[in-house]
């Protein structure tokens, strides 16, 4: 196994990095893709929270957003 691309990067059809880059994701998206992505196969619900953090962030920068477009 690699350490810089991991098998649990690597499952599927698409690694999730090429993913992230076709879709054009920033930091904070990507990190949400990333973290669900390889919960089952790495750190479980560790991943999961870590991935929720990110969501949460990504929602209070958009709530933040809204109000100064308002």
């Amino acid at each position: 196994m690699s350490k810089i691309n991991p098998a649990y990067y690597q499952k599927g059809k698409i690694e999730v990095i090429d993913f992230i880059a076709d879709e054009k994701l920033n930091y904070l998206e990507g990190n949400c893709i990333k973290y669900i992505c390889r919960y089952k196969f790495k750190n479980g619900l560790e991943d999961l929270k870590k991935a929720q953090w990110y969501i949460n962030k990504l929602i209070e920068l958009k709530e933040k957003e809204n109000v100064t477009q308002n």
